[in-house]
């Protein structure tokens, strides 16, 4: 395939709101063909950098589009749709003229029946057509949002944002339209970024995710990049349910020993995931397991369960090892209760080690 050129370039795009600063050094690029899901947490700045790209918040640093910088331009000269999470229609208009107000801004060289054919395309595509001669004010959540999502697709804009479209809708209407969205941006070829602090959107929306947190990106890398091999605690802690068990570590003897004298893994076993292999006497080396990469059996030191969730096909357990919580996530092809001991054991090549520092 062709190499796709990036559509949107930012670099080291800070915003101060006072003395706060909200976003930090923020560098980014989007692909014109591209989905790029931002995930963090509430108050990560998420919605922050959206608002700065449209042109709605001013921020120090480089923001190209197409090549050209456009960090001075009106929000209406960047040609960018946004799209909130709450539904921000008219309540009082028809669907079909709240999905006809953008076309009819200043600069858009759409007539009437060019609108009409607009408007119904989009319709179609979002289903909504039956819905066309109603007021907004009497329509669900998931048809508010898909007409708001509407009101983005009719403009074509240059680049598409997303913030958090689907946090108000139900779980199945949002999985839905995850999958919808997915495929829309991808039929229409405009790049967009997508923003949620949900991590089961964005493993699976996301061409690349970009991991923010605290006004800054930690990592940006494909879903099994971040997933598999994140780039600190701090990145693997926001991805994967249930959360990644975390054990500050030393070795002794060859082998990853816990704080608790729990051994995990022989060293010579793992690699650390940003090359820096740590010298035993740092002794600030942290290893993370993933809860379906521990398994209950196998292990020298036995743990005391005192928790077990049902999580459909799965169980979750969550023992008492030494003083230290852990959780494993396994099959139901045994049964397990409170009170049961285990010998829990680190999947062979599982195991993710941060060295010194991080």
């Amino acid at each position: 395939p062709a190499m796709s050129r990036p559509f949107l370039s930012v670099e080291r795009l800070t915003v101060r709101f006072g003395a706060d600063t909200v976003l930090q050094e923020i560098d980014l690029q989007v692909d014109e063909d591209e989905l790029l899901v931002v995930l963090g947490p509430t108050g990560a700045g998420k919605t922050t950098l959206l608002r700065t790209l449209a042109g709605l918040q001013a921020g120090v640093g480089q923001i190209l589009m197409a090549g050209e910088e456009v960090g001075q331009w009106p929000p209406a000269r960047r040609d960018v749709a946004l799209v909130f999470q709450n539904f921000s229609l008219y309540p009082d208009w028809t669907v079909q003229r709240n999905l006809l107000f953008p076309l009819q801004a200043p600069g858009r060289r759409l007539d009437a029946g060019g609108c009409a054919a607009r408007i119904a395309w989009a319709a179609e595509l979002l289903q909504i057509t039956h819905l066309l001669d109603r007021p907004a004010s009497r329509l669900s959540g998931g048809e508010m949002q898909r007409v708001a999502i509407g009101r983005a697709l009719v403009r074509r804009p240059r680049l598409f944002l997303f913030d958090e479209p689907l946090t108000n809708l139900d779980a199945k209407l949002r999985e839905r339209l995850r999958v919808e969205l997915t495929v829309l941006r991808r039929d229409l070829g405009i790049p967009m970024i997508y923003v949620t602090h949900d991590q089961a959107e964005a493993l699976s929306m996301g061409d690349r995710v970009a991991v923010l947190s605290q006004g800054r990106i930690l990592q940006v890398g494909s879903s099994e990049q971040v997933y598999r091999a994140p780039a600190s605690p701090l990145v693997a802690r926001q991805l994967g349910q249930p959360a990644i068990n975390l054990f500050p570590v030393r070795c002794d003897a060859g082998v990853w020993v816990t704080e608790e004298g729990i051994p995990l893994a022989p060293a010579a076993e793992i690699l650390p995931v940003d090359g820096e292999v740590p010298r035993p006497e740092d002794g600030s080396a942290v290893i993370g397991i993933r809860p379906p990469d521990l398994f209950p059996e196998g292990g020298s030191v036995t743990a005391t369960l005192r928790m077990v969730e049902n999580a459909g096909a799965t169980q979750v357990l969550v023992a008492d090892w030494r003083g230290r919580e852990v959780r494993l996530q396994v099959d139901k092809s045994r049964l397990f209760s409170v009170g049961d001991e285990i010998a829990p054991q680190a999947s062979p090549g599982k195991t993710i080690l941060w060295g010194g520092g991080s």
